[in-house]
C-alpha cells in the first residue's frame, strides 16, 4: 500500500551511493478484523529497513528482534513500548469499526494501517512522514510542511474536518518528525552500528518459469540493489518486471526481476542479468540456450581495480561516542499521537 523509497543509483560498473548515506526510523501498525488464527494487531519497528522491535496482540508485549537493541536499552523502555502499542491496538480496532460503517460495509476482512517515520543524512536532509491506509487504499495523510492532512477520498474528509483543528496534536506531531525521531534514529543506528554498517553480497539465481525467467538475489545487505536485464549488452525497459526488494528473517534482503521471454526468442540472442550491489563487483548470469535446452550459466564480474576507482562506497558516519546511558524511554509515538479516531 505505502511506498517510500530513498537512494541513490549510480556509477558506470558498479552501484553506489553519491553522497552521505540515508538513514530511516520507521514503524508499521496493521489492524485487521476476521483473520482467523492471526493477530488483530501487529506494530513493526524498522531502522535502515531491519527490523528490532515486534509487537503483536496475541503476545501482548513488545519484544526484540535484534540483540544490539536489547543491549543498549532498560528494562522500561520495553514496558513504555507495550503501553504505547496496547493503546494503539484499542484504537486502531475501534477505527476499523468507525470505518466499516462509514464506507458501508459489515462482515468480512478489512485492514486498517499506519506506516510513520523519518528520514535523514549527515549533509542535514531531514523528513518526515504519517500515511494511514483502509482495505489497501490510501486514507489519509500529513502534509508537514503546511501541517495539513490530505484527503483522497469522500470518507476521509470527514477525518480530515476533525483532525486539522486539532493544534496540539498537530504541533506534537511537527515536533516527533522535526527532532524526536531523528534523536532516536541517531540513537539507534548507533546502537546497532556493528550489524546495520556491514555489507552482504547477493546470492544470484536464474530461475526457470513458463512465462519467462525470474533473476533472483538474496542474502544482500544493506537493501539498496539494482538488478539489470540486458539482451545483447542492450539494457531491456520493456517484457522486465522488477519487484519489490522483500526482507529475509535473518535481516538481510531480497529481491528478483522477472524476464518474459518465450523458448522460442531466447533462442535469437543473449540474454543477460546484472545485479549490483555496494559489497561488491557486479554479478552476472547468463541465459545459455544448447540443443534448445537452457543452460543457466554464471559470469560473475571481476572488475575489482575499475570498481575501487568509479564505485567508490560513501561510508555511514556513525557516532563512536562510548559509555552512553541506557535508554530508558521510547521514541514510538505516544497514544496522544496514535489514539486518535478516526
Amino acid at each position: 500500500m505505502f511506498v517510500v523509497g530513498v537512494g541513490l543509483l549510480l556509477g558506470l560498473c558498479c552501484f553506489h551511493q553519491a553522497s552521505g548515506a540515508i538513514h530511516s526510523l520507521q514503524y508499521f501498525y496493521t489492524a485487521t478484523s476476521e483473520i482467523p488464527n492471526l493477530p488483530d494487531f501487529v506494530a513493526v519497528a524498522m531502522v535502515d529497513s531491519v527490523q528490532f522491535v515486534h509487537y503483536d496482540s496475541k503476545s501482548k508485549e513488545a519484544v526484540p528482534k535484534r540483540d544490539w537493541i536489547n543491549k543498549h536499552v532498560a528494562p522500561q523502555y520495553w514496558k513504555r513500548e507495550t503501553d504505547i502499542f496496547l493503546a494503539a491496538s484499542q484504537t486502531f480496532k475501534e477505527n476499523i469499526d468507525t470505518l466499516k460503517q462509514r464506507f458501508n460495509q459489515t462482515g468480512g476482512v478489512h485492514t486498517y494501517q499506519l506506516m510513520y517515520g523519518c528520514q535523514w543524512d549527515e549533509t542535514g536532509y531531514v523528513n518526515g512522514y504519517r500515511q494511514y491506509g483502509y482495505d489497501g487504499e490510501d486514507f489519509i495523510f500529513l502534509e508537514l510542511k503546511e501541517m495539513r492532512w490530505i484527503a483522497p477520498s469522500k470518507e476521509s474528509v470527514i477525518t480530515k474536518n476533525k483532525w486539522d483543528p486539532f493544534k496540539p496534536r498537530n504541533h506534537y506531531l511537527k515536533d516527533y518528525y522535526s527532532k524526536t525521531c531523528i534523536e532516536w534514529g541517531k540513537k539507534y543506528v548507533q546502537y546497532g552500528s556493528s550489524s546495520l554498517d556491514r555489507k552482504v553480497h547477493p546470492e544470484v539465481t536464474l530461475i526457470q518459469k513458463d512465462s519467462g525467467v525470474a533473476c533472483h538475489a538474496t542474502g544482500f545487505y544493506p537493501d539498496q540493489v539494482m538488478i539489470t536485464w540486458k539482451r545483447d549488452g542492450e539494457e531491456m525497459q520493456e517484457d522486465v518486471d522488477v519487484g519489490e526488494t522483500l526482507p529475509n528473517e535473518d535481516g538481510t534482503f531480497q529481491k528478483r526481476a522477472v524476464l518474459a521471454v518465450s523458448p522460442e526468442e531466447r533462442k535469437k540472442g543473449q540474454y543477460t542479468c546484472e545485479v549490483a550491489h555496494k559489497s561488491g563487483p557486479p554479478t552476472f548470469k547468463t541465459l545459455i540456450v544448447e540443443d534448445g535446452n537452457n543452460i543457466l550459466g554464471i559470469i560473475i564480474g571481476c572488475v575489482v581495480a575499475v570498481a575501487v576507482v568509479t564505485g567508490v562506497i560513501v561510508a555511514i558516519v556513525m557516532m563512536k561516542k562510548k559509555g552512553y546511558k541506557k535508554a530508558e524511554q521510547s521514541d514510538s509515538e505516544s497514544d496522544h499521537s496514535n489514539g486518535a479516531r478516526t
